[in-house]
């Protein structure tokens, strides 16, 4: 590991900006229709029990990284392939977000560049900053996440000032009952994992922080934090579009700003979106990276993540380019492969088995 520290501060930003991620402006948990925002504040509740149980796994072993202790739960053998898996999902969910931001850059700003070039200068953006440590990427992320604070308050007032929120969109409040709600966000598996279950990342960034004991504080309060922005900022889409432009916008946070128009002078602030993603998948992608390249250190007994950051970079550039033909084929995939075959397995099941097994053992050793 990395000899470095981060603060609590620093922890509740960087897991915070992890959750907003993608999910700020693509949307999220729309079959529940104008009651999404209610469907977000259920997974959230989903989310942090499985917080918890990666928090209880931490508590097991404070001083170690996911990759070492699950060879300490599953043996030599068998933990160190389950830590490779975790190592190639990290790298691949981080191709995941850079896709995404890419797409969005360039159909709001920039059509006509390539696909490639937004990933390699948005990738090569993010190893620098890996490459000088954790605690300078800790330390960025309290500079940026002020200024993403600031961005947020003068998007939000220049949609209420223009007048585009109509709260009648938003009614009637569970028009169809709480069957349709909890099914997204419970019975469906995309929505308990994609954003609030992806934390489980951070049992790789744990013992980092230079108060163990405030682990399970800050890590809870950032979530519910997170979940209530997140459930705002559906229930404005829904307010300022409506239902049916929702269901039809890949990004629908990008279609509410476009609505902005004050004195037919202030218009077009698409880039305040565009900023916010920038910021909120770079700390996504760059915690991902992070981890997966910590743990091929971890794995293969490298001496530092310097020598494996940009070759790891590399290939993570690339794989977000090929991994879809467009948007549509990402999102498809997403939903299958990611989700299904990826996520469950390793973000929902696994942990929830080493629980049990560290759990166990722990009683028989007592």
């Amino acid at each position: 590991m990395e000899r470095a520290k981060i603060s609590s501060i620093q922890f509740f930003l960087l897991l915070f900006m992890f959750e907003m991620g993608t999910a700020v402006v693509v949307g999220h948990m729309i079959a529940a229709k104008k009651d999404a925002w209610l469907s977000l504040l259920l997974g959230m509740c989903g989310g942090l029990v499985l917080f918890l149980v990666s928090y209880a796994l931490f508590r097991y072993y404070p001083s170690l990284p996911l990759t070492t202790y699950a060879r300490k739960i599953l043996g030599p053998y068998i933990g160190w392939v389950v830590g490779l898996l975790y190592t190639i999902f990290f790298l691949y969910v981080s191709a995941r977000n850079v896709r995404e931001f890419s797409e969005v850059l360039i159909t709001a700003t920039m059509p006509e560049i390539p696909l490639l070039v937004v990933a390699m200068l948005f990738v090569f953006t993010i190893c620098y900053v890996l490459y000088l440590g954790i605690e300078v990427f800790a330390r960025t992320a309290e500079i940026l996440g002020v200024f993403l604070i600031f961005i947020g308050i003068i998007g939000n007032l220049f949609v209420y000032v223009t007048g585009t929120v109509d709260p009648n969109n938003l009614k009637p409040v569970l028009e169809y009952g709480w069957k349709p709600i909890l099914e997204t966000a419970f019975y469906s598996p995309a929505f308990l994992i994609f954003p609030f279950g992806e934390a489980f990342v951070f049992a790789m960034l744990f013992p980092y922080l230079n108060r163990a004991d405030a682990v399970k504080k800050i890590g809870v309060a950032s979530l519910i934090v997170s979940g209530l922005i997140l459930s705002y900022n559906a229930a404005l889409n829904v307010a300022v579009l409506g239902v049916s432009e929702v269901l039809r916008s890949p990004f629908p946070l990008l279609a509410t700003v476009g609505k902005i128009n004050f004195l037919e002078f202030i218009q077009r602030l698409d880039a305040l979106v565009v900023i916010t993603l920038l910021i909120t998948v770079f700390f996504k992608a760059g915690i991902y990276l992070y981890c997966s390249v910590m743990g091929m250190v971890d794995l293969f007994h490298l001496k530092t993540h310097r020598q494996m950051i940009f070759p790891a970079g590399l290939i993570l550039a690339f794989l977000s380019v090929m991994m879809a033909e467009d948007m549509a084929e990402h999102t498809e995939e997403g939903a299958t492969v990611y989700i299904i075959y990826a996520a469950i397995p390793l973000l929902i099941i696994l942990p929830v088995v080493m629980l049990l097994i560290a759990f166990i053992r722990h009683r028989l050793n007592k």
